[in-house]
């Protein structure tokens, strides 16, 4: 099955069809760093790592860029706060450090590039002055706009008409353009404390004094400061070239940051800007999305720390990057269940195939068959857009395989187990849990394996589905954590449990 993706361009499913057979453009809208990553941040770093993993498991050479977007307002509004920095570039650099360890924590494969706005300030000129030269943008007062109405695709991926758009930007702007969707390419002048208000923080500079310390640049037009939109277009195209294969971003951003660049990015080029427009759905957070604005978030930094890399991992793609997720103590309680099913099969299937109760002439077809079927499954779920819950249920087949495998071999000194069955299904753990980035050599970080809390969650978890009538969910949960060594005790009062050092 070829990989099909859908694209948001189209609205269509397509089957994927790079420009070079041999090599893949991806290029994923990042972070402003402007506060600390948290779990939304993290789900989109995830899935699009995965699909970098699943392209050069199909052959592809990668090229993987994502920014930082370094330059901003809300940088701005942190300036002097606590330790972050007493300037804007300052602030900027304490996250941007922050964001590169949550990623190594969540064993993200390296970016071949991470760009950031600031170092590319002369190619954003460049490409602005190539639109007003070309007519697709003007200058007002030091700033340049882009005009929408001289761009005759302006609205073909958000489907927005032209007509009925809100005007984009602060009312110094409004007045200043042409047409109300009219966006800035470059802002004269500084950043106003008008701007920052709203996200100033407790313990930061002053609003006034903040935007002091604000960088802005010399250009043709006096100076100033890049508009947001135009940064994307300039760092992706001097990495990867005038027409990326796959442009990855949030569902959030198809309007109007990824309008604005396809507008920008063609008009300049006159060549197609992204073949595929992937988004990821956002992040919930009880009834919210889960933003680092409305302060409802858990950082990555926490998640990690609390659960381990594996189990944020397992939680996250547990859904499909284009399907909403929801954010709760029973869906992470859900993901460590799994993380441990799966982490606990490899370590018996291991230790099975490693003893001398490995047999080279034992064929267990069950076990042989169940491994060539998640094989296919997984590959079937990843071919169909990513779908990251199919490819995790395929391999948790793997695990109940191995299961049944090594409960059903009769046990004592002559039992035998199939080694060529066992060796193939580890080795699709550990191919296919690479993809998913889950690392079965031993956790990179955190606290919680059979931590009371964890329990906990689970018997939580347990209890609503007995309460619904799931009995044979809930009997499935209690078997798994007595596999793990905790005593479940039902009582008239609830569950009790013992966890294996007797507390």
């Amino acid at each position: 099955m070829t990989l099909h993706v859908t694209n948001t361009l189209t609205g269509e499913k397509e089957p994927f069809e790079p420009q070079d057979p041999e090599n893949v453009l991806l290029y994923y809208c990042g972070l402003t760093v402007s506060d600390p990553p948290h779990l939304g941040h993290a789900r989109s770093w995830v899935h699009v790592d995965v699909m970098h993993r699943w392209l050069e498991h199909l052959g592809y050479d990668v090229r993987h860029v994502e920014n930082f977007t370094d330059v901003n307002e809300k940088i701005v509004a942190r300036v002097g706060e606590d330790d972050l920095g007493e300037d804007e570039q300052a602030v900027a650099e304490t996250y941007v450090a922050q964001t590169i360890d949550d990623m190594r924590s969540l064993n993200l494969l390296r970016a071949e590039v991470y760009p950031r706005v600031s170092e590319h300030v002369p190619e954003i000129i460049d490409l602005v002055e190539t639109l007003v030269e070309e007519g697709y943008a003007y200058e007002a007062n030091g700033s340049v706009y882009f005009d929408v109405t001289t761009f005759d695709d302006y609205g073909k991926l958000s489907n927005q008409d032209l007509e009925e758009i809100e005007s984009q930007g602060d009312p110094d702007e409004r007045s200043e353009k042409r047409h109300p969707a009219d966006f800035a390419l470059w802002k004269a002048g500084g950043v106003d404390a008008s701007a920052i208000e709203e996200h100033h923080h407790e313990g930061a500079a002053p609003p006034e004094e903040a935007c002091e310390r604000a960088t802005t640049w010399d250009s043709p037009w006096g100076e100033g400061r890049p508009g947001w939109h135009i940064e994307c277009s300039a760092m992706s195209m001097t990495h990867l070239g005038e027409t990326l294969d796959i442009h990855v971003g949030g569902r959030d951003l198809v309007f109007p940051h990824h309008e604005n660049e396809i507008a920008q990015s063609e008009a300049a080029t006159g060549r197609e800007f992204a073949s595929y427009w992937l988004h990821c759905e956002l992040f919930q957070m009880g009834e919210e999305k889960m933003s680092s604005s409305l302060g409802n978030f858990v950082t990555v930094e926490e998640a990690v720390g609390e659960w381990g890399s594996n189990v944020v991992r397992t939680f996250l793609t547990a859904g499909s990057y284009n399907s909403s997720q929801l954010y709760s103590d029973e869906t992470i309680a859900e993901a460590v269940e799994r993380w441990e099913r799966l982490e606990r099969a490899y370590e018996r299937a291991v230790d099975a195939v490693d003893s001398p109760a490995a047999g080279s002439k034992v064929e267990d077809s069950a076990l042989r068959t169940a491994v060539e079927q998640a094989r296919e499954d997984f590959t079937t779920a990843m071919n169909d857009d990513f779908n990251t819950r199919e490819a995790q249920s395929a391999l948790l087949e793997v695990a109940s395989a191995i299961n049944r495998h090594l409960e059903e071999t009769p046990s004592g000194d002559h039992a035998t187990y199939d080694y060529r069955g066992l060796r193939r299904a580890v080795g699709g753990l550990e191919e296919f849990g690479g993809i998913l980035g889950l690392s079965f050599a031993g956790e990179t970080a955190g606290d919680v394996d059979l931590a009371a809390d964890v329990v906990e969650l689970v018997l939580d978890v347990r209890a609503r589905e007995r309460d619904a009538g799931n009995y044979d969910r809930a009997d499935e949960l209690r078997d798994e954590l007595e596999a793990l060594g905790v005593e479940v005790q039902d009582t008239d009062s609830g569950a009790s449990y013992r966890l294996p050092d007797g507390n």
